[in-house]
């Protein structure tokens, strides 16, 4: 065996990683973000392997960054190394996970349509495992998570609750305004932030954290303007009922606008909102294979783009 790839079998796995992604992007700190380290421990690890081998293995300016002709053969052999342990790690957690395992994943609406890619990765990567669906509303986002009924939701970030993981975002889209057919707003054909301190939007209830609703209805104008809330609204649909009948505008995801076209309801864009993302979280305390089965599966194929 080729003394690089016996080398690679003495090296942590983490090391390895950070040198193949450092040999990628060629700049420190790319591959920190990337791999979600400090750039001290990139640093830290390309120096450990070079004080084993003896050699550099990078060259480092304070313009560029490239690989020595070692570190180029380094990485050619570890990049062999890292595939193997891989495809023998994803091997046993297949197995780990079983067939018929079934995750019950809480989603907005019509969101499940969206997120296809991401079941269909799933089911070909741990072939028997499922994911059935579920509907969560904004008034209670993560009850669902803490009783167990759901093993995993999609939710709008930012999520800071100390007790569920917050995984890879899955969805990215734009906001629209949720308008009666008769308001004012309809003629102008869009809407902007500035708008929401002249109506009122729906009051999500005592359940859902003031930060979380806040993502997503803030309670200020871009000019400090503070936004009307009320009435209270605790699903999807009596969200709408409310809009239909004059009582108050609301932000929801273009999503909504994709899968619903309720009489007397016109979503406007609004191009100065700050576009959405969605992650899968899920309760830390029941983390599972499976679970983190399906958080890779969502990380390697990317955000899915409304």
């Amino acid at each position: 065996m080729d003394r690089f790839i016996t080398l690679g079998l003495f090296m942590e796995l983490r090391d390895i990683e950070i040198f193949l992604t450092l040999a990628e992007e060629l700049h420190f700190g790319r591959t920190a973000e990337r791999l979600h380290v400090s750039q001290a421990r990139v640093s830290q690890a390309i120096r450990k392997q070079e004080r084993r081998l003896g050699v550099a293995l990078v060259e480092r300016t304070s313009r560029r960054v490239s690989l020595t002709t070692v570190g180029r053969r380094l990485r050619e052999d570890l990049q062999q190394v890292h595939d193997l342990l891989q495809e023998a790690l994803a091997r046993a957690e297949a197995a780990g996970i079983g067939a018929g395992q079934t995750l019950r994943m809480g989603v907005f609406g019509h969101a499940g349509h969206e997120l296809r890619p991401l079941i269909d990765a799933f089911r070909t990567r741990y072939p028997g495992s499922d994911v059935q669906f579920g509907e969560i509303n904004g008034s209670d986002p993560f009850t669902s998570l803490r009783t167990g009924v759901h093993d995993v939701n999609v939710l709008w970030l930012p999520v800071l609750e100390p007790d569920l993981t917050v995984g890879p975002t899955v969805l990215t889209g734009r906001r629209v305004l949720a308008v009666s057919a008769d308001h004012p707003l309809v003629e102008r054909g869009i809407a902007a932030l500035e708008d929401l301190a002249d109506n009122h939007v729906v009051d999500l209830g005592p359940d859902a954290p003031e930060y979380w609703v806040a993502s997503m209805v803030p309670t200020r104008t871009p000019h400090g303007r503070r936004i009307p809330r009320g009435p209270t609204a605790r699903t999807f649909h009596e969200l709408l009922s409310l809009v239909a009948t004059g009582h108050c505008v609301h932000p929801l995801g273009e999503i909504a606008a994709r899968y619903n076209n309720p009489p007397g309801i016109v979503f406007l864009p609004m191009p100065d909102a700050p576009p959405l993302e969605w992650a899968l979280t899920w309760r830390s305390a029941a983390d599972s294979a499976a679970v983190r089965a399906l958080a890779r599966t969502a990380a390697d194929l990317g955000p899915i783009a409304l």
